[in-house]
């Protein structure tokens, strides 16, 4: 029996509920019918490596889109571990950048999250939205200043990362600084707003 649904993570669950109940041949598809319906036919095969790692990752061989739990992407979980080849290779088989997990949250926001800055570095060239909102209503800017990271904002700030923004409760990144580096750093970029506005 082959059960799929639209993301691939519902049908795990009843795939192992069908062989919980004594069913011998129950295939999920991983990734769903969104993975599969985005690797077209004949696509070239992924490098050895970045094969390996997907699976050493729990995501199904050649999976560039597949999900994990969180709805965590290849992507997502190599941002978050700093796995800077694996993102590349990544990117270069068509991940998509500004895909979002359960939360809403991007790679960027997780690769913030790990303050690998050769990572965030990374996602920005290969174009991923910088002021993406989670479910929240919250960028990564937001996270890093309320996490107290001067130094993911500096970086975030240098890459051109909006302090508008709002939350869905109305917070800026200015209003959620962790700390008094933060708020100098936001401080300075808002003062510089106001002058050439």
């Amino acid at each position: 029996m082959l059960i799929y649904c639209y993301h691939g993570n519902a049908s795990q669950e009843y795939a192992q509920a069908f062989s919980d109940f004594g069913f011998s041949q129950i295939y999920s598809l991983d990734g769903g019918f969104e993975a599969w319906r985005r690797r077209p036919a004949g696509a070239p095969a992924l490098p050895a490596v970045l094969d390996a790692w997907l699976q050493a990752q729990g995501f199904a061989p050649g999976a560039v889109e597949g999900a994990i739990a969180n709805g965590t992407t290849p992507l997502m979980k190599a941002a978050h571990t700093g796995a800077l080849a694996m993102a590349g290779a990544l990117i270069a088989a068509g991940a998509r950048l500004n895909a979002r997990n359960a939360d809403g949250n991007t790679a960027l926001w997780l690769a913030c999250v790990g303050r690998h800055f050769d990572m965030i570095d990374l996602l920005v060239e290969g174009g991923i939205d910088l002021d993406t909102a989670n479910d929240n209503g919250a960028t990564a800017l937001m996270y890093a200043s309320s996490a107290g990271l001067a130094d993911v904002v500096a970086r975030l700030l240098e890459r051109g990362a909006d302090i508008r923004p709002e939350t869905l409760d109305g917070f800026t990144a200015l209003d959620l600084a962790g700390n008094v580096e933060c708020l100098t750093l936001l401080r300075r970029v808002s003062r510089t707003q106001a002058v050439e506005a």
